[in-house]
């Protein structure tokens, strides 16, 4: 008897469920019907173009409000870090070895090719010791002063290929990164210093390790395409006491406004990188 009586419940039940996903008697698809069901993708339809187009009309009212040349906000980076190269703080090699110092060489050679005279004769020949100012233009586009390989003497890579890295008296080179429209007061240069107590002998070129006011301001990558920033060649003289031992060498930009004490930042304005020369 209580089989009987449950068949008729479970075909309740299932055809309960059934029109709970599509009635045949209303013409309800999970219970709405074909008009409600367009009534509601149309809604949904005209939310997310409304949603669509206010975004676009944002990006667009945001991109007129920018520059091309120039970023809007430049307030974070006051004051520019200085890097080298070879790309590395730990230069090691063996000054016998070729193959173990011969990265480096390339890598010098490679960074130095937009220094070449045959690039440079395209850049201006400016007034040193004064900056280069220059008015806006239609084309926005801006001059840059000329700065040669050949200003960096024993370690230009003309005269010396390996840079003195086969003599065990290795060449670094140091540039500022650059900020548009820097003009660093004074007369900014390179100074560096081995950590201990018996100095290094060093040769800095250009002279001094001075880094002209020609090269500044800068206008930008865009406006000013052909500026290269000015480099400080430093040659570290080491002698036979000095191979095998790991030197820390600090370079920092002195006798300018331009910080380099930041010790939350240890790249502002200085660099710290380590050399060893193996016999």
């Amino acid at each position: 008897m209580a089989s009987t009586e449950d068949k008729p419940t479970n075909k309740e039940n299932t055809s309960s469920w059934k029109d709970s996903i599509y009635n045949p008697r209303t013409k309800e698809l999970m219970g709405r019907t074909a008009s409600s069901w367009g009534l509601i993708l149309l809604f949904y339809l005209v939310f997310y173009c409304f949603l669509a187009g206010m975004f676009a009309l944002t990006m667009w009212v945001l991109l007129l409000t920018l520059d091309d040349y120039v970023p809007k906000y430049r307030d974070r980076v006051p004051y520019p870090g200085l890097m080298i190269r070879p790309n590395s703080l730990d230069i090691i090699f063996n000054k016998s070895d070729t193959l173990k110092y011969e990265q480096y060489v390339k890598t010098l050679e490679s960074f130095l090719q937009r220094y070449n005279d045959t690039e440079q004769e395209k850049n201006k020949d400016c007034i040193q010791g004064e900056y280069f100012e220059q008015n806006n233009n239609e084309e926005m586009t801006k001059e840059a002063c000329r700065f040669k390989r050949s200003l960096l003497s024993l370690c230009s890579g003309l005269s010396d290929t390996n840079f003195g890295y086969s003599e065990g008296k290795p060449c670094v080179l140091l540039k500022m990164n650059r900020i548009i429209g820097l003009k660093p007061r004074g007369d900014p240069y390179i100074n560096c210093t081995v950590k201990r107590e018996t100095p290094i002998q060093m040769q800095y070129f250009p002279s001094e390790g001075r880094i002209d006011k020609m090269y500044f301001p800068y206008y930008g990558k865009k406006a000013h395409e052909s500026y290269v920033q000015p480099l400080v060649a430093v040659k570290l003289l080491l002698t036979k006491e000095d191979f095998n031992k790991e030197l820390s060498v600090e370079c920092r930009v002195e006798g300018s406004d331009l910080r380099n004490n930041d010790e939350r930042d240890k790249f502002l304005g200085r660099i710290t990188f380590r050399i060893k020369v193996v016999e």
